[in-house]
């Protein structure tokens, strides 16, 4: 299933995350302009290295992709949940948001990863964290999904919050199941529980930080 927007217009120009998506994309591009020594070394200095943890690592990392689909699908997510996300918080308190959902997100990672060598890279778990800020303000919005049937693909639109879950879900069992993995260590691969860990800080964040006045009447309506 690969969602394709929502049906909630945003009532602000979404300018934090444009500007998020336009530094991720800025900096990838950097990256991939790097000759191959070069470019790992990079990787390895700003991504975060759980068995050489450097705290800086925790927000650097978050703009580091590992290739062309990694940063589209990423960029494409926050686009559909992070313009009602930041209407309802305003800029300064969806950046604080963001940034601390992909903080909780790498602490996460780190605890079920520690001695792990390989730089673990990306923006998924900040945008975790706004997946599970929007799944619980906006439980009712509709999502537009595209779905393969057999070798035809159809769209059809499902609740956030069942969408969501699904999402969640997921990760949980993906993450479970690669902990009993005894290879896991050493090998690339999804950072399911950063992905975890940003969602439920996302969540509980969401509760902390105050929404503007003029939405509150969104959420009670469950749009």
């Amino acid at each position: 299933m690969i969602p394709l927007r929502d049906s909630l217009p945003s009532r602000s120009v979404p300018t934090i995350t444009i500007l998020i998506i336009i530094v991720n994309v800025l900096v990838f591009l950097f990256e991939i302009s790097l000759e191959p020594y070069s470019r790992n070394h990079f990787v390895e200095q700003y991504g975060m290295v759980p068995r050489s943890f450097q705290p800086s690592s925790l927000v650097t990392s978050m703009f580091l992709h590992g290739g062309f689909m990694h940063l589209i699908g990423n960029m494409w997510f926050l686009w559909i949940y992070g313009d009602n996300v930041e209407d309802i918080l305003g800029r300064g308190r969806y950046l604080i948001f963001y940034l601390a959902s992909g903080l909780a997100a790498g602490l996460v990672h780190l605890t079920f990863n520690a001695n792990s060598p390989v730089p673990t890279v990306g923006a998924s778990g900040a945008i975790a964290g706004v997946m599970g800020g929007y799944m619980l303000k906006f439980p009712h919005s509709r999502i537009v999904t595209l779905i393969p049937i057999i070798v035809f693909f159809t769209t059809v639109e499902i609740p956030a919050w069942l969408i969501l879950i699904y999402w969640f879900v997921i990760q949980l069992f993906s993450g479970v199941g690669e902990l009993s993995s005894a290879s896991n260590v050493n090998q690339g691969g999804v950072a399911w529980f950063a992905h975890i860990g940003g969602f439920l800080a996302g969540m509980a964040l969401i509760k902390v930080l105050k929404t503007h006045e003029r939405y509150r009447f969104r959420d009670e309506l469950h749009w």
